[in-house]
């Protein structure tokens, strides 16, 4: 049962009221998670518990000061707008010493947060409308950050969107060959050679100051925005462990290759793969109309090439762990991850041809919101 688990945690953290019951989430593939329930009088308490998967985030500290930060600095604005900050952000529980994070006596890292009632989190977008709103909500995401320091945030992955540096690791992968698959996959790494200059422009974009170091989620997927159940509004972004510096370009590409693909990551049928334009146009409708005036013309303009670089960016690390020896990421056959190489490059091939029709998108939708 989940409270054999967790009992000697719970007396860590502020809760109010008296605990009722718990429940172990397993939907998720890092941390463990667990729903609590309290009871203080009349009143029911919900929270999150989470054990923090240490392998992956190897510096703990450094994600629980990240989240503390970003989150302080969003309820604050929040206040000022009269927004209901109970719903539109994360809150932290901290431990009865005051922490952010409670380490128990194997080393683990706890953290725990204030759960929000009656909202949904969608891995699969079935519909435009709810698209837009999760553009909406990294929109907003954006914009409510938009005056923080993004500097004074801690790095937890190294380069993690650094294109120049996973374009070396590719480079570095085929050389060394260690599966002994490179013979197998020339037209791919040739691919990625040819596109090399375009899959590290962001980064010297930020090192120019053309782009602005901005507070960016990093993992902009559909499943991080709260919907409200009844209404289908964007309420909280949640799941902020790889909240680091870098470019709106990332989040806004990430999101858009994610939700508005026409197929899943390791679609095996390349000719099914490609982009949904109607998703694409209602997230871009729903993060333009939050960010105008927030972000940079030089940002807005240049949106589209976020979805080039990090479709990009996938493929290259798919295809460096192809050629490793499927060291990094799970896979269920020997080609997985070629599969989802393949399926990278045919999404990233449709974004190409779109490239027009993206970029007038764009440009009518800062016109319509300016």
């Amino acid at each position: 049962m989940a409270y054999n688990d967790i009992k000697g945690i719970l007396p860590r953290f502020r809760f109010q009221g008296k605990y009722v019951s718990s429940r172990e989430l397993t939907s998720g593939n890092i941390n463990e998670t667990y729903v609590l329930e309290y009871r203080d009088g009349d009143e029911t308490l919900m929270y999150t518990l989470q054990k923090v998967n240490t392998y992956v985030f190897r510096d703990p500290q450094g994600v629980m000061q990240n989240i503390a930060l970003v989150t302080d600095h969003l309820k604050s604005t929040l206040m000022k707008t009269g927004a209901d900050c109970r719903r539109d952000v994360l809150e932290l529980v901290r431990t009865v010493d005051g922490d952010v994070m409670h380490r128990d006596r194997k080393n683990g890292i706890w953290r725990a947060y204030t759960y929000i009632t009656n909202a949904l989190a969608l891995d699969v977008v079935d519909n435009p409308g709810q698209m837009e709103e999760v553009g909406r909500a990294f929109g907003r995401f954006q914009r409510n950050l938009a005056d923080f320091p993004a500097a004074q945030l801690t790095e937890t992955i190294p380069h993690f969107h650094h294109t120049t540096k996973r374009f070396y690791a590719l480079m570095r992968a085929v050389d060394e060959d260690k599966a002994g698959r490179a013979r197998e996959v020339e037209d791919e790494i040739e691919f990625m050679f040819e596109h090399r200059r375009m899959l590290g422009e962001i980064v010297r974009l930020l090192d120019q100051k053309v782009l602005p170091l901005r507070v960016t989620h990093n993992d902009t997927k559909s499943n991080n925005v709260l919907l409200d159940q009844e209404t289908g509004k964007a309420l909280a972004v949640i799941d902020l462990d790889t909240v680091m510096p870098g470019s709106s370009l990332y989040d806004y590409g990430d999101a858009v290759r994610f939700g508005a693909s026409t197929a899943r990551e390791d679609e095996e049928d390349t000719s099914i793969i490609g982009l949904d334009m109607e998703k694409t146009r209602a997230f871009t409708r729903g993060f333009v109309q939050e960010t105008a005036g927030i972000l940079s013309d030089e940002e807005l303009q240049r949106l589209p090439l976020g979805i080039k670089v990090l479709t990009g960016e996938l493929a290259m690390r798919f295809l460096t762990d192809y050629l490793d020896g499927d060291l990094y990421f799970k896979v269920n056959s020997p080609t997985h991850n070629l599969v989802r190489t393949r399926a990278q490059i045919a999404l990233l091939k449709d974004v190409e041809r779109r490239e027009d029709e993206l970029n007038a998108m764009v440009a009518r939708y800062m016109t319509r919101y300016a």
